[in-house]
């Protein structure tokens, strides 16, 4: 037997017309009927026809999710933590993985469009934004999310990747490290680029800068494991390598070990993220943790205010960026500069 509204509205405990006004998001609702609606509708796995949406221009409940990968495990993380809190308030998420490739971006973006999704959740792997500018022409609410879009994002919601910097810098510090190479990738990550800044910045109030800084355009353990190699042959004088990701960390700590030396006893190595892995690599890595799951969730209720505002006919406000804290985990990867 096919769904009707009728259903809906029976195991809801309303009326049709509630059940209408609530799928079509025309006239008032209250939280609490529209709870219950949308239980209804996800218990009946009801799914109005695309081309009756589009009649009665109706939200499509649908969100785009573009990420520059998904089976880099940050974003394999940030993906399902923004797809179950928008699937809570009745949202489908259409994810798309770029590939770090222009192309597939825009290709996405009309894909997005003919859709007709509420919003957008975008990680952009370039500076450029001007293809964007179609999804801000068509009115659709657009959040930045782990880095800016400048003039098109509406709001962006990140980790404190600067002042993450700098704590992964200052934990060296204070063990007594001076000498302190950096390796990572990818080297156009804007976040990468703010650990950076943070990590120089926080030298420099101690007169000292980086040994090396080595960067990798794919960010992999394959592409920054020889980076870390070639680094600790190149400057003995090393005594703590910086990855920017706990990924590049992990692979120094095997460049350490394969050429004979110990971690922390010879090298002390810090990462960035607190990746499930960081806990698990022998030894167990110290990082910088930034809450994955918690900027993917403050990013889907964000998105979620704007496009309220813009279905009841207010001109969201724009150019928020919320910066969530990040976090100094300390394990056994660093320790006090070697003798």
């Amino acid at each position: 037997m096919t769904t009707s509204i009728r259903h809906i509205a029976k195991l809801a405990g309303t009326s049709v017309s509630s059940v209408s006004r609530v799928l079509n998001n025309s006239g008032y609702a209250s939280p609490e009927l529209r709870d219950r609606v949308e239980a209804a509708i996800r218990t009946l796995n009801y799914t109005p026809s695309k081309g009756a949406r589009m009649l009665r221009g109706a939200p499509s409940r649908m969100i785009g999710l573009m990420l520059p990968s998904i089976d880099v495990p940050f974003f394999g993380i940030l993906a399902h933590a923004i797809e179950q809190e928008l699937f809570r308030h009745g949202y489908q998420t259409l994810i798309c993985s770029t590939a770090e490739n222009m192309e597939h971006e825009a290709h996405y973006m009309s894909m997005l469009l003919a859709q007709r999704v509420d919003g957008v959740i975008v990680a952009s792997a370039f500076g450029s934004t001007e293809h964007f500018q179609v999804l801000r022409d068509a009115g659709i609410p657009i959040i930045a999310i782990d880095r800016e879009l400048s003039g098109i994002a509406h709001d962006a919601v990140m980790a404190d990747h600067e002042e993450g910097g700098r704590l992964l810098a200052r934990h060296l510090i204070d063990l007594g490290h001076r000498s302190i190479g950096i390796v990572g990738a990818p080297a156009h990550s804007q976040p990468v680029q703010l650990r950076l800044r943070g990590i120089s910045a926080e030298m420099a109030t101690y007169g000292i800068t980086p040994a090396a800084v080595t960067m990798a355009e794919e960010h992999s353990f394959a592409a920054t494991y020889p980076l870390a190699r070639d680094l600790l042959a190149a400057h003995p004088e090393i005594t703590a390598i910086i990855g920017t990701t706990d990924i590049s960390a992990i692979a120094a700590i095997h460049a350490v070990l394969d050429r004979g030396f110990s971690v922390p006893k010879d090298y002390s190595v810090i990462g960035f993220d607190d990746l499930p892995e960081a806990a698990y690599v022998f030894p167990r890595l110290t990082t910088v943790a930034q809450p994955i799951r918690d900027v993917g969730q403050l990013a889907a209720r964000r998105l979620e205010t704007l496009i309220e505002e813009h279905h009841t006919g207010n001109e969201p406000k724009a150019g928020a960026i919320s910066k969530v804290p990040v976090t100094l985990i300390q394990r056994d990867s660093t320790g006090p500069v070697r003798a």
